[in-house]
């Protein structure tokens, strides 16, 4: 019983349901193929283009306004005249300075196909531009502007009007019906369940048989109001209004093939100039002890020759005791010919002695007090550090009676308007023509070569360039990407890398202009060509118009 039950309930429900039998191929129409896909809630437009313009005209309230954008740059044209042929007689558009062009337009209220021609002059030049602008009847949604967007419009109104009784009359349908049915599976009444389904045909054959007039006495839906809006495509495609264009500041180019020199993308890092940089060392290991500035922090400016710290060796209990020692042989032989020259000066005026004798023993008692003075001084003075070259501090962080080994660094000295850069290579570059360090918010540096080495580290060849010009927002050990232009050269198409952006699946696509409000978004392979540009390899054919400015914007519409 219950499979006899389900079996008619299925029946009752495809009878009833919007898109199926004879409630869908009711008369007068034709739904082997759908309607194509409509862009929801547009007022009329009509588009016309030209090798110099771009022109879209909106009907609204009774008023056309004109959008006027170069072909190529996609940026609006101010400062034009634009002459209109109207079912009224020729007009002239008034022009606004942040608006689009207005024209006054009482006979866009009424339906009908009108041709249009707008003769635009600027700078002396003038440029004709035909255009066909629809309004569809009892246009409640505003969808017109081509042909088949007027013809899908009518199709979502025929579908919302016509619809409605048989989608309202299957649905409280199917509601009673499965109220009763749970009722009656309970009493296990199996005649009443085929009176049910019945019930259910009949209910709606009779309101198919009711839609074939089309006369239902029942008021048309109406949609919401008209509002132009971005919006993504169905099939992919991107429609964004000239009033959003110009919010979003959309340029385009159009691309030519052309020889282009190839270039190798690097790894690299920021090294400062060996010629501008160096390293403080203790000879010996000892404490260390601030000068009386004290130590220099990082980031301070500090000469060549500044004395940065200093040194105090540390003297071992037998160096001590070796010391001591020496000190009292000294401080003995000093007392001894200290007590010679005496007696010698009180023997010269008589002649005894010679003078020779005499200043050789002062010069002897000279010597040895220079001996222990040394020996003084080897105990108390520390060893100066100072810095080798101009600069900043760039590392070193000391502080006061720290015990530094010897050759330990101390300080690194670097001059940070002197920086290089060392990529490393895993081919032999065929030779450097031009070169650029890239940063990962996009910004580029020029480059110098400086040389290559042998294979080093990981059989790579350390490359390495001097960064020219201004270095503000680099750093000694940042890591860059080095695009190296070479001899090598190939055709195909460049474009800026603002134009290139990341889909959801991570591919690399650009936005193709395909029409006046519409784009399209093409996956493409590149290259990388230098600090602006990269090369199309594949998936783009010559004098399309590209988006380069505003792309990233585009992937977000929704």
């Amino acid at each position: 019983m219950l499979s006899l039950f389900r079996a008619a309930l299925c029946a009752a429900a495809l009878a009833s349901f919007p898109g199926s039998g004879s409630l869908s191929a009711h008369e007068g129409h034709d739904h082997d193929a759908p309607p194509p896909a409509a862009i929801s809630n547009l007022a009329p437009r009509a588009e016309a283009v030209s090798d110099l313009y771009e022109l879209v005209a909106i009907a609204r309230a009774g008023e056309l306004a004109i959008y006027l954008d170069r072909f190529t740059t996609n940026e609006s044209v101010d400062g034009a005249t634009i002459e209109v042929e109207t079912p009224a007689g020729p007009e002239t558009a008034r022009a606004g300075t942040t608006e689009p062009y207005r024209l006054s337009a009482p006979w866009s209220r009424k339906p009908g196909s009108y041709d249009l021609v707008f003769t635009v002059t600027k700078d002396g030049n003038a440029d004709v531009l035909p255009a066909t602008l629809i309004i569809p009847p009892d246009d409640l949604s505003g969808t017109a502007g081509t042909p088949a967007q007027s013809a899908a419009a009518g199709g979502i109104r025929e579908r919302s009007t016509g619809n409605v009784p048989l989608l309202l009359i299957a649905g409280l349908g199917g509601f009673a019906a499965g109220a009763v049915v749970m009722m009656l599976t309970r009493r296990r009444s199996r005649p009443a369940m085929v009176l049910i389904v019945a019930g259910m045909l009949a209910i709606s054959d009779g309101a198919a048989r009711a839609h074939e007039g089309e006369d239902h006495g029942t008021p048309a839906i109406s949609m919401p109001s008209v509002r132009d809006l971005a919006q993504r495509l169905p099939d992919g495609g991107i429609f964004v209004p000239k009033s959003t264009q110009r919010i979003l500041a959309i340029r385009t180019i159009r691309i030519e093939s052309a020889a282009h020199r190839s270039a190798l993308e690097l790894p690299g890092r920021i090294i400062p100039d060996p010629n501008a940089s160096g390293f403080v060392q203790s000879s010996v290991g000892g404490r260390l002890s601030p000068p009386p500035g004290g130590f220099p922090r990082l980031g301070a400016p500090v000469k060549k020759g500044d004395v940065l710290a200093y040194v105090t060796p540390p003297l071992q209990a037998i160096d001590a005791s070796d010391m001591r020692q020496r000190q009292g042989e000294l401080d003995q032989q000093i007392s001894i010919v200290e007590r010679r020259l005496a007696r010698y000066e009180t023997l010269v005026p008589g002649g005894a002695i010679a003078r020779t004798q005499l200043e050789d023993t002062r010069t002897e008692l000279q010597g040895l007090k220079d001996r222990r003075g040394s020996l003084d001084k080897s105990r108390r003075e520390p060893e100066e550090l100072i810095a080798p070259v101009d600069g900043i501090v760039a590392e070193g962080t000391v502080v006061a009676g720290q015990i530094a080994q010897s050759n330990a660094v101390i300080f690194h000295i670097v001059d940070p308007t002197r920086l290089w850069v060392e990529a490393l290579s895993f081919d032999s570059l065929p030779g450097v023509r031009s070169a650029v360090a890239r940063l990962n918010n996009d910004r580029t540096y020029p480059l110098s070569f400086r040389g290559a080495g042998f294979a080093g580290r990981n059989q790579s060849i350390p490359v390495q360039f001097a960064v020219q010009g201004d270095v503000a927002g680099l750093r000694a050990g940042q890591f860059v990407t080095v695009l190296a232009t070479t001899d090598e050269e190939k055709t195909g198409f460049a474009i800026p890398r603002a134009a290139l952006v990341r889909n959801a699946n991570g591919q690399d696509v650009v936005y193709e202009h395909v029409a006046a409000e519409r784009f399209e978004p093409r996956a493409v392979r590149v290259e990388p060509l230098d600090g602006d540009r990269v090369f199309i390899a594949t998936g783009l054919a010559a004098g399309k118009r590209l988006v380069v400015q505003g792309a990233e914007l585009l992937g977000q519409v929704r």
